[in-house]
């Protein structure tokens, strides 16, 4: 440990103190990133961060003796360095970068740096150049708002370094100790770095980072050695790799259906997306640094647990992203003026399967029917034993529930739904969809194998599971949507007076709508509700209440939400908000007669029908 310890806390060091030198280097240099329509920041912030971050970690290299062990990456990273330093200094074209980073990828797999992820040689080959060059441009995306890119950092190669410390030798530790010596780098600037930040990182830094990090994925089993199974030489990396595959995803994607250059800079990133949607700067990059953790947590468990637990969690936590991105695809993030959206005149393809296609709806109700299915047999059998004795039912009976639960679900409905409006008229729904496709496959075991062998407590444990699963599946874009909307810390503050359904109403009507709106809580004069919360937001109290945050000026407009208040305090509550300055709304609900125009024939006259309410 202290063989790791060292380097780290040096290059920690030595970069807290570089730092501010190269930010007063960069002022002086006049090398600042101004603000500009498709950048996120508003002020200008020093550049050449990436600078103390690379000089820590080539000295640290240096002094701890990886010159002479890993000769060929610290070559190849100090060449990412560079030129990610002259494009901060001159701006370089994506091309000329690009042209780079493949010939530096070239040089690791002339000297035998590969993925190893399949046996082909020569698809492996590829797959190692996309991986180096993909994974160096990811971070260099990821580098968009403060503190993102290297927290993220931060997260991934603590993940890998835990992954590799154990039983590392010779160049395999060789890894770690570079690891180490690149953490401490970037911890030092991550101090400087966090909102709000005083200088940024650069091309400098996120191309070396991103180039690291690759390159360390391939130089920890290039030699064969250490692992076997393809669970644990794929998932591991990608897992722990993914929030900077699923920014770069989310982003390349949305700009070409979008008629965008992938390469051309903007406000588009899920970093973006979320503070689009109510977030804070703060808590939108505190919650991709929680999904990083929550892979990256994945990954490592994947050698160090069983492989099955390991793989169910896996693909949990990549349904969970899929639908993740699918909700930040449907944030709006561009102009609709923009002639590019107008040359296209389509939305991303995400959001159009999700709503209207429903393609992307039945896949991810076939990945939970299977995950459901197999997490069932491994908790009716958890003796290792017991589970393999009983796989071979398993396989021959998974095609059967997964045919019969597809139909099902489509013929009570479940297809038909709009997520952002899922509720428990929906809920009801699956549940008869899980309960018709459990049924019927078990219907169809019992004439074909006689459901000889079969534990009908794996058919309900499955039940419970899908229902769970489909449910959250389909509730998820209005939980998190109403969450945001909760959280949001900015525009008008609305207390509604009266927490009934007419409250309730008006509360869903401020949310709806565009205009930034933050709900303070709900006046209700029903002494029973005190305390109490309506949809999460809380019943502040009665009249007495509402005069105390009118008088500590916490509040900008009260919106009457019923229909039951007294006259005397009507009047009482307009003089109240008079007196304050604050505005009064009421809620007004009703139907109106239609008036509609309508011709029996083309050329007769148009009459007027009125359409009674």
């Amino acid at each position: 440990m202290i063989a790791v310890l060292t380097p780290f806390l040096t290059a920690f060091a030595l970069s807290l103190a570089l730092v501010p030198l190269c930010r007063l280097l960069a002022i002086r240099m006049g090398r600042m990133a101004h603000p500009r329509e498709d950048r996120w920041h508003r002020r200008s912030v020093a550049l050449l961060g990436g600078v103390a971050i690379g000089v820590s970690l080539f000295v640290g290299a240096g002094v701890f003796g990886l010159v002479s062990q890993l000769p060929v990456l610290l070559i190849c990273a100090l060449a990412a360095f560079l030129t990610g330093l002259t494009d901060d200094l001159i701006n370089l074209k994506p091309s000329t970068k690009l042209v780079v980073q493949i010939a530096l990828a070239s040089t690791l797999l002339f000297f035998d740096y590969r993925l190893n992820w399949i046996q082909s040689v020569t698809l492996d080959s590829l797959l190692t150049l996309v991986w180096v060059v993909g994974m160096t441009n990811a971070f260099n995306l990821l580098d968009n708002m403060d503190g993102l890119c290297a927290g993220v950092a931060l997260i991934v190669g603590t993940a890998l370094l835990i992954d590799l410390l154990p039983g590392a030798t010779g160049a395999a530790f060789a890894d770690v100790r570079y690891l180490a010596i690149l953490l401490g780098a970037t911890g030092g600037f991550f101090i400087y770095n966090v909102h709000p930040a005083s200088i940024f990182m650069g091309d400098s830094g996120s191309l070396l980072l991103g180039f690291s990090f690759a390159a360390v994925t391939l130089s920890s089993n290039h030699d064969g050695a250490g692992r076997s199974d393809v669970l644990s030489i794929v998932a591991a990396p990608v897992l722990v790799l993914m929030i900077p595959i699923f920014d770069t995803t989310l982003v390349t994607v949305s700009r070409m259906l979008s008629g965008r250059s992938a390469a051309q800079g903007g406000r588009d990133h899920s970093s973006h997306r979320l503070v689009a949607i109510g977030l804070s700067e703060r808590r939108a990059v505190a919650v991709l640094w929680l999904l990083a953790a929550i892979g990256g947590a994945i990954g490592v468990a994947v050698d160090y647990v069983s492989r099955s637990w390991a793989g169910l969690a896996a693909l949990i936590f990549l349904v969970g992203m899929a639908l993740f991105a699918a909700y930040l695809a449907g944030t709006r993030v561009y102009d609709e003026n923009d002639e590019h959206l107008k040359a296209r005149n389509f939305t991303p393809i995400v959001v159009d399967f999700m709503y209207k296609r429903r393609v992307a709806e039945v896949l991810l109700d076939f990945c939970l029917t299977t995950i459901a299915y197999y997490a069932a047999y491994k908790l009716r059998f958890e003796d290792p034993e017991d589970f393999m004795k009983n796989f071979a039912n398993f396989t021959r009976s998974f095609p059967v529930v997964v045919g019969a639960q597809m139909l099902a679900f489509f013929a009570v409905g479940t297809y038909r739904g709009l997520w952002r409006h899922f509720g428990m008229r929906d809920t009801v729904v699956v549940a008869k969809g899980v309960f018709v496709g459990v049924v019927t496959a078990q219907l169809v075991i019992l004439y074909v194998y006689r459901f000889f062998s079969y534990s009908r407590t794996v058919f309900a444990i499955y039940a419970v599971l899908l229902l769970l699963a489909v449910t959250l599946s389909r509730a998820s874009f209005r939980l998190v949507g109403d969450y945001i909307k909760r959280q949001k810390r900015s525009g008008r503050r609305i207390l509604v007076y009266g927490a009934g359904e007419g409250g309730t109403l008006a509360m869903r009507e401020l949310q709806n709508r565009d205009e930034a709106v933050r709900l303070v809580g709900f006046i209700d004069d029903d002494p029973r509700k005190m305390g109490t919360r309506v949809h999460g937001i809380p019943v502040i109290g009665n009249f007495e209440a509402l005069v105390g945050v009118v008088n500590r000026s916490g509040v900008d407009q009260v919106v009457v939400g019923t229909r039951e208040l007294d006259p005397n305090r009507l009047a009482e509550l307009r003089a109240l908000c008079a007196r304050s300055g604050i505005a009064l709304s009421r809620l007004h609900l009703g139907l109106e007669d239609l008036v509609v125009v309508t011709a029996e024939a083309p050329h007769t006259r148009p009459y007027i029908r009125r359409v009674e309410p």
